[in-house]
């Protein structure tokens, strides 16, 4: 059902009062008009601080929330900086959604308090397509210096969390200045009519949206060039049939 003209008119002087103090930076389409269709100006912002998790606490979704942010940073122009505290990043999977190791800085930080100022410092520099890190725990202070910094600069931020406990991920439903929160789950990827293993599908979970709707979403993992796609399945489904969360 779609929202009705009051509420359009209160997103709409929500955003205006939001950008009031900084220049904006443009969005980002995903090129799927059912997932862009519930982000404010039609993608996922730049110059703004976003949120990544798996839907689970085991390695497949985990690598899918990985893959899911190395499609996004794919689409962008420059080199991109990738701060992370364990040397586990499979270098070939990013490749395989996209981006290359010729575009990819990668920082080993021996702690998140070192990563986090190596996540501010890269945001913060202005030269950079983007900036991923792997985080566990975002406070509330260090988000919004994320996101002034992102702000300032123009430049897209995602943090991918991960906790090396499964009681940690409690933290990923405390409040942050993200301007977007998203889960990534593994789904069984379609069959084939051959052996061999189809493209990977994810449930894609937009839990907070800043000014815009929260959804889930059905899709099949990024491709070479970093760009997910509907089902087939899926892709005619009609607008008002998406599935949003309350």
């Amino acid at each position: 059902m779609g929202s009705s003209p009051a509420i359009d008119l209160l997103r709409a002087k929500i955003r205006r009062l939001e950008a009031s103090n900084r220049s904006p930076s443009g969005v980002l389409p995903f090129g799927v008009s059912a997932m862009d269709a519930c982000l404010p100006g039609g993608g996922l912002a730049l110059g703004a601080l976003h949120e990544v998790a798996g839907g689970g606490n085991g390695a497949l979704d985990g690598a899918a929330a990985a893959l899911f942010a190395a499609g996004i940073m794919a689409r962008l122009k420059g080199q991109i900086l990738w701060c992370l505290r364990d040397a586990d990043l499979f270098a070939p999977g990013l490749a395989a959604a996209g981006l290359g190791p010729d575009r990819v800085i990668y920082v080993e930080a021996g702690d998140e308090p070192t990563l986090l100022a190596c996540f501010e410092e890269g945001l913060r520099h202005g030269g950079l397509g983007g900036v991923v890190a792997e985080i566990g725990r975002l406070p509330m202070t260090s988000s919004r210096r994320l996101q002034l910094a992102a702000e300032g600069s123009g430049t897209l931020a995602l943090a991918i969390r991960r906790w090396r406990r499964q009681s940690d991920a409690v933290d990923f439903g405390q409040p942050t200045a993200a301007v977007t929160r998203w889960r990534v789950s593994a789904l069984p990827s379609a069959p084939l009519p051959v052996p061999g293993i189809g493209r990977p599908r994810w449930l894609l979970e937009l839990i907070r949206c800043r000014a815009g709707e929260c959804a889930d979403f059905e899709v099949e993992g990024c491709n070479a060039e970093g760009r997910l796609a509907l089902p087939a399945g899926l892709a005619d489904r009609p607008a008002g049939q998406i599935p949003r969360r309350a």
